[in-house]
Parts: C-alpha cells; structure tokens; sequence
C-alpha cells in the first residue's frame, strides 16, 4: 500500500508540474500563448520582458506556491503513510517530477519553461541550508552579468556541490545518504543546464539578451 502511495504521489508530481504557470497566467489574462512571444520560452523571465511586472509578479507567485506546497503535500502524505526512510530523498525525487512536468508538460505538447523558478521553489522546500546559499548565488551573478542565462546555469553547476559540503561537512548526513541525494541534485542541475542549450550559442554569439524590468 505504502508503494502504490508513493508511486501516486510521484505521478501526482509530474503531473501538478505540468500546469504550466506563465501558460496560464499569460492566457487567464492576455488571452496569448507566451510560447508565441519573445523567446518562446513558457517562463518567468519570457513573460517578464514580453507582458510586464504584473503578469510576471503572477507567474512567480503561481510558480512559488506550485514547486513548494507541492513537495510539502507530498512528504506529508508520504509520512502519515507509514515511510520510515529518508524523507529528503522523497522530496527530491518529487522536485525532480515538478521541474520535469514543468519543461515538458503534458497538457501542452511537452513544451514547456526552463524551470529554474521551480527548481528553486523545490529547493526550498527541501533543503533550506543549500537554498540560502544557491539562490544569493544566482542573485549576484546577476548582479554582475546582468544575464538570467549566465546566473542560472551557474546556479545551477553549483547546486550539487552545495549540496554535498553542507550536507556532509554541516549538517552531518552520512556519506551514503549524501551521495544519493547529490545525485539526484544532479539530475536536476543537468536539465537545466541542457534546456539553456540556446542561450549558450547566443552568449557565443554575443546575441543574448540582458535582463531588464522593462517591457520589450
């Protein structure tokens, strides 16, 4: 029964991820499709720059709430069952699902955002020592490049080595435990750095365009 619970929740993951937030705010709204505007991208950043504060102040508020209450309803479910194991890994399992629901969501032909946003709203809901530092990270290289691209994918190759010293060095879990959940943080630094595949070539290129509070 506790497997067939899990197995539920797991499902219920990919599938709470695949309600795409900038999709729907962006149609509840301007009646558009964001993936026709700007970069194509179904993310924050995409509807920043293409609609405003106010729909991306929505997207995010909508993205919060998605990526975190959903590993907390999940672990909660998954504990009042009967789970004794790591609990941690549970969540990462389960961020994982969002954040893959969220790229390639079901309910639109699998296309997506970049889930950066939802990776770091899962991130804390799971490992708020990491979150305090892989976030302040992300907001400074901002700072530095003024690139969302450049602050994401750096964000994103520092997380599972975070994750690892604190987990190890701070907070003390063992090895065994630590390596699996690194791994499984890995697979999430992997993807995100794979879906800004694009946004590679065009820092090559030097076409990559800088973040801005300004409507295009």
């Amino acid at each position: 029964m506790l497997t067939f619970i899990i197995i539920l929740c797991f499902a219920a993951a990919y599938l709470i991820g695949s309600c795409n937030s900038a999709i729907i705010i962006i149609k509840l709204l301007k009646h558009e499709d964001i993936r026709n505007f700007g970069s194509k991208n179904a993310g924050l950043t995409n509807v920043l720059r293409c609609f405003g504060k106010g729909p991306a102040l929505a997207t995010l508020i909508t993205d919060l709430l998605k990526g975190s209450l959903t590993i907390l309803l999940i672990k909660f479910i998954v504990s009042r069952a009967g789970f004794e194991g790591d609990i941690m890994t549970i969540g990462y399992i389960s961020g994982f699902l969002v954040m893959l629901g969220h790229i390639f969501p079901v309910y639109y032909g699998f296309k997506g955002g970049k889930g950066v946003l939802v990776a770091a709203t899962v991130l804390l809901a799971i490992d708020i020592k990491t979150f305090a530092v892989v976030i302040p990270l992300f907001a400074v290289m901002l700072m530095l490049t003024k690139y969302v691209s450049v602050s994401s994918i750096t964000a994103a190759a520092a997380y599972p080595v975070v994750t690892f010293v604190l987990q190890r060095f701070v907070s003390g879990f063992e090895m065994k435990t630590v390596l699996i959940h690194t791994g499984l943080v890995c697979l999430n630094s992997i993807l995100i750095i794979y879906m800004h595949r694009a946004n590679i070539q065009r820092l090559r290129n030097g076409n990559e365009n800088k973040f801005s509070f300004k409507k295009s």
